[in-house]
C-alpha cells in the first residue's frame, strides 16, 4: 500500500501559491487575492497565516480526494458543518472533530462550488478556484472573497482534514458531507459604494413635470373595469446581482427622463405605443420617502439608476427602510423637487443616467393620461431581467458581481 501511494504521489504533483489569510477578533478570515503575491498585511495582535490556493479534481459526494494526494485512516472527518454570518461576499464556517488524529492537522481544504443551476447566467474568471487550502485554525473561520463569492449566490461546501509532509505534500481525511447555503445581498454599505459611483457620473440636472410608463397590457380595454388601476409586482432580477431588490420589492416602474432638446419625454420606448404620463407631484411630494436601490449597465455605454419612491408608511417605504440608503428630496444627485414661492413644486433628474424610478403603490389610471406615442419601439432598450457587465470599472464595486 506504500509503495502505491508512493507512486500516486510521483504522478500527481499539487501547486499551491500563498495568499493572504490573518485573524481578526479570535476568527481566521481568508482573503484571496490573485495575480502578483502580495506581503502578508501585519497586525501588530494578529499572527502571519499562510492561505494557498489549490487546483484539484472534482469529487463526488464524500469520496477522498486522497487517493490522489494520500490518506491518514485516523485523520478526523470534519462532521456537522455550520454556516453562520453570511455576507455578500464572506461567511464564517466550523464543523465538529473527533479528537483522535485532531493534533496532527496543519491544513483545512475547502471546495466551494457554485450550486448547479443550468438557467442561471453564469460569468466565471479563469483563475478562480474552487478548492481552497488554509492553515488549521481555531474555528469558526471566515471565508471571505469578492473573486470568488458572489451575492445571492447558492453554495455548496465541504471539508477535509489534511497533514502536509516534508516534501509539500498533503495527505487528508475524507472529505465531509456537502452543505448548502445561499449568500446574502447586498448591504447597505456596499449600496452605499454604488451611490457614490452613480452621483460621480449623474450630470447636471433637468427640469421635468410627468413620470411616464410604456406598457401596453396596462391600458387595453379589456382590462378590469372596476379597478382600472396599475398594480404593483414584484422587480425583475435586472440589474446588480446583489441589489436588495431584485425578485423581492413590489412596484410599478415609471421613467422622468427628457430629450435634452424638447424638455419632453421621448417619443421611443421599448415597452409599447402606449403612454400613461401622471404629473409628477402626484408620486414625488412630501409624503414620499425616496431610496436608492440600484447602478448598472449591460455592456453599454448607458448606465441606469434605479431609485423608489414609497409613500411615507406604506408597505414599500417598511421594505426599503433599513435595506436601502435614504436620499434627501431636495438635495441628491438624481432626482429633487424644491418649492417655489407660488408653492408649486417644481422637479428637476440628472442628465447623464437613465432613471428607472419605482413606485411602490397602486396608480388608479384617472390620475394621468393615457396617449399613443409616434416614435419607435426600441427593443434593444429594455431592461427586463437584463444582466449587469461585471467588467465596467463605473458601475462595479469590489465585493462580488
Amino acid at each position: 500500500m506504500s509503495q502505491q501511494r508512493e507512486r500516486e504521489r510521483e504522478r500527481v504533483r499539487v501547486s499551491c501559491r500563498l495568499e493572504q489569510l490573518f485573524f481578526s477578533s479570535g476568527f481566521a478570515i481568508i482573503s484571496v487575492t490573485f495575480g502578483t503575491m502580495m506581503e502578508p498585511q501585519k497586525s501588530r495582535d494578529s499572527p502571519d497565516v499562510a492561505l494557498e490556493s489549490l487546483q484539484l479534481d472534482n469529487h463526488k459526494g464524500s469520496e477522498s480526494a486522497g487517493s490522489r494526494i494520500g490518506d491518514v485512516d485516523h485523520l478526523p472527518v470534519p462532521q456537522r458543518i455550520q454556516i453562520n454570518d453570511i455576507t455578500c461576499d464572506s461567511f464564517k464556517i466550523s464543523w465538529d472533530m473527533e479528537s483522535g488524529g485532531r493534533d496532527q492537522i496543519t491544513h483545512y481544504f475547502i471546495d466551494l462550488n457554485k450550486k448547479e443551476d443550468r438557467s442561471s447566467h453564469k460569468v466565471k474568471h479563469m483563475d478562480v478556484p474552487t478548492k481552497l487550502v488554509a492553515k488549521a485554525v481555531p474555528l469558526p473561520m471566515t471565508v471571505r472573497g469578492h473573486w470568488f463569492l458572489s451575492p445571492r449566490t447558492q453554495y455548496t461546501v465541504s471539508v477535509q482534514t489534511a497533514v502536509k509532509q516534508p516534501d509539500g505534500e498533503y495527505v487528508v481525511s475524507s472529505w465531509s458531507e456537502i452543505t448548502e447555503f445561499c449568500t446574502a445581498d447586498y448591504s447597505t454599505v456596499q449600496l452605499m459604494q454604488l451611490l457614490q459611483k452613480a452621483e460621480a457620473i449623474a450630470g447636471r440636472m433637468l427640469p421635468f413635470t410627468v413620470f411616464y410608463r410604456n406598457q401596453q397590457e396596462y391600458f387595453q380595454p379589456n382590462r378590469d373595469a372596476q379597478r382600472c388601476q396599475m398594480l404593483p409586482s414584484v422587480k425583475d432580477n435586472s440589474g446588480s446581482h446583489g441589489s436588495p431588490i431584485s425578485n423581492k420589492l413590489e412596484g410599478i416602474f415609471f421613467s422622468c427622463n427628457t430629450e435634452f432638446n424638447t424638455g419632453k419625454p421621448p417619443q421611443d420606448s421599448p415597452y409599447g405605443p402606449y403612454r400613461f404620463q401622471v404629473q409628477a407631484d402626484i408620486l414625488f411630494n412630501h409624503n414620499t420617502n425616496m431610496y436608492f436601490g440600484d447602478f448598472y449597465c449591460m455592456y453599454t455605454s448607458y448606465h441606469y439608476v434605479i431609485l423608489v419612491l414609497a409613500p411615507n408608511g406604506s408597505k414599500g417605504d417598511t421594505f426599503c427602510k433599513g435595506r436601502l440608503p435614504v436620499l434627501d428630496r431636495s438635495n441628491n444627485g438624481f432626482l429633487t423637487f424644491t418649492k417655489e414661492d407660488s408653492g408649486a413644486l417644481s422637479f428637476r433628474h440628472a442628465q447623464d443616467v437613465i432613471l428607472e424610478v419605482i413606485y411602490t403603490e397602486p396608480v388608479d389610471l384617472s390620475l394621468g393620461t393615457i396617449s399613443q406615442i409616434n416614435g419607435h419601439q426600441l427593443m434593444s432598450l429594455s431592461t427586463l431581467n437584463a444582466k449587469k457587465d461585471p467588467s465596467c470599472k463605473i458601475c462595479n464595486i469590489s465585493v462580488g458581481r
